[in-house]
């Protein structure tokens, strides 16, 4: 089976508890991760390394990854990344330096988009339709938010038959995963205030996780 995670920012507890609901099976089943794994809570370094466990993985490029990779590679933090709660992030790997050097190229392996062969697309945010998404720039697929913006308005996705995004929070609208014009929006408040989802691609059914603030009661911010 083939399953689709929204954006995990550090929560290892949440992404075990999806793991856990869903049964999924380490072995046999596909994880797509839609990224951003990084950043806001504490606990990325688990997070990777679990991971790291899954056979099949598809990793999405996130505009929050690829700050951490400039980090990890370069060691520059750019004003964008340290405006957005990236310290969670350094400081859980300063306390795991083994880690640290194990996961450098973790970030290497994730693709700017995935098809599958249903002409199912997965990318972290959006793209533009009418132009082939190879030659779309990743900070536009990573980042831009017109999709969210223009939610209720007709759009095409035409040549694909569904896509599959994150990146923005829809705990304001729903509390769930939803779909419109055959786009399911899978961030259900994965860097603040709500809840990590794992979604069947096929089936379309989901598990989430508890409300994050009470998984880590104990962490506050800087």
């Amino acid at each position: 089976m083939v399953y689709v995670i929204g954006d995990i920012h550090g929560w290892y507890k949440s992404l075990m508890q999806c793991l856990e609901r869903s049964k999924f099976n380490y072995t046999k089943d596909t994880l797509i991760c839609l990224w951003d794994v990084v950043d806001w809570w504490p606990d990325t370094p688990y997070v990777i390394e679990e991971l790291l466990k899954i056979k099949n993985l598809i990793l999405i490029q996130g505009n929050h990854d690829n700050w951490a990779y400039a980090w990890f590679k370069y060691w520059t933090r750019p004003l964008i990344w340290t405006m957005q709660w990236w310290q969670a992030t350094i400081d859980s790997y300063i306390k795991e330096p083994e880690l640290m050097i194990k996961h450098r190229w973790f970030f290497d392996k994730a693709l700017k988009y995935y098809v599958d062969d249903q002409n199912r697309i997965f990318v972290h945010w959006w793209f533009n339709p009418n132009m082939s998404i190879n030659d779309q720039h990743v900070d536009f697929v990573t980042w831009d938010r017109q999709l969210y913006d223009n939610r209720n308005n007709d759009f095409s996705i035409e040549p694909y038959t569904e896509a599959f995004v994150g990146h923005t929070s829809t705990w304001n609208i729903s509390h769930y995963p939803f779909c419109r014009n055959n786009v399911w929006f899978m961030d259900q408040g994965g860097g603040f205030e709500g809840k990590l989802t794992i979604m069947n691609v096929e089936t379309k059914k989901f598990w989430q996780s508890d409300v994050v603030q009470n998984l880590y009661k104990w962490f506050h911010w800087r």
